[in-house]
């Protein structure tokens, strides 16, 4: 694999050794994993895109995205209803 060099100030630096000494790995293992945690916003669009075709599967329903941005919390909610129904079938309360 090619490497490459950033760079940043001094006190990033040792930060992200501190970081990076914490949890046993390299300043590059460090900024590879954090930089995986953040996903692109084409990856974003990917994911919502994706999220809304399972919606529109599981319903049964042919939800426009325009429809979707008149709720832009849709799937924030089914995804608490759906947490909800795993609580009351495993017998937790909410």
């Amino acid at each position: 694999m090619a490497t490459t060099t950033i760079q940043v100030p001094r006190e990033t630096r040792d930060h992200l050794a501190e970081l990076a000494g914490e949890r046993g790995m390299s300043i590059g293992q460090l900024v590879g994993a954090l930089a995986a945690e953040q996903p692109t916003a084409a990856q974003r669009a990917e994911r919502l895109a994706a999220d809304r075709e399972a919606v529109r599967r599981m319903m049964g329903v042919g939800i426009r995205d325009e429809e979707f941005e008149q709720a832009p919390d849709v799937l924030g909610n089914i995804y608490k209803i759906a947490a909800e129904k795993v609580r009351a079938a495993k017998g937790t309360a909410a």
